[in-house]
């Protein structure tokens, strides 16, 4: 089978704030579980899940979202760095995104999802081994290398792979969820099997990026 892009995970302090503020900006349904978990719906499915966590957010996020914002104006968020075509914003628990400026003649007066980032130390050597897993179409970045995804099943945006010099030092605060059989992800490395409610395992592509499979 292909691997399919499922949904993606949030880890939060207070998972209540963190869902309520994405789901203002994304115009997305919260609905909270008992267990303090919050799902973010679109069309009623589940997009973003907003997770418990203990540990404090440690240094800048290496997953992130770019988002298409009207004016460039997110009320509730934090303002960091600004740059000719985008704004580097963060939500209430300091989640770093990047919001652009609508295309051209583009109509929608609402944010919208546009991109996928992972901070990578290799970048073109992670697109191409997610390209390999899911059957997506590698295009080139704005520096021409193929380190871009398009096409990514079940990921209704740009899937984009970003050149940085920090090194990774602790566990993605954002993570992704996938669809996909036990032998359809060769190079990747298993950190915990399915148990007790866990019906999914956590994994780790090559350049050490958590993600959850799902059969």
């Amino acid at each position: 089978m292909t691997v399919r892009f499922k949904d993606l995970c949030a880890d939060a302090a207070d998972p209540a704030r963190v869902a309520a503020f994405w789901a203002e900006l994304l115009g997305m349904r919260a609905a909270p579980r008992a267990d303090g978990v919050v799902a973010l719906l679109r069309d009623e499915t589940p997009w973003l899940w907003v997770n418990p966590v203990p540990e404090p957010k440690v240094g800048k996020n290496r997953v992130h979202l770019d988002l298409v914002v009207p004016g460039r104006e997110v009320p509730g968020a934090t303002r960091l760095a600004e740059f000719d075509v985008f704004s580097v914003f963060a939500d209430p628990e300091g989640n770093e995104f990047c919001a652009f400026d609508p295309r051209p003649g583009a109509a929608s007066d609402n944010p919208a999802a546009l991109a996928l980032c992972v901070d990578s130390a290799d970048p073109v050597a992670a697109a191409a081994w997610w390209a390999a897993r899911t059957g997506a179409r590698t295009v080139p970045g704005p520096d021409g290398t193929p380190r871009y995804l398009e096409d990514v099943p079940g990921l209704d945006m740009t899937w984009k792979f970003v050149p940085v010099d920090d090194p990774r030092t602790a566990k993605n605060r954002w993570h992704w969820d996938v669809t996909a059989g036990p032998a359809d992800l060769p190079g990747a490395t298993a950190l915990r099997p399915p148990g007790e409610d866990r019906r999914w395992t956590v994994m780790a592509d090559p350049q050490g990026n958590e993600f959850c499979r799902f059969e």
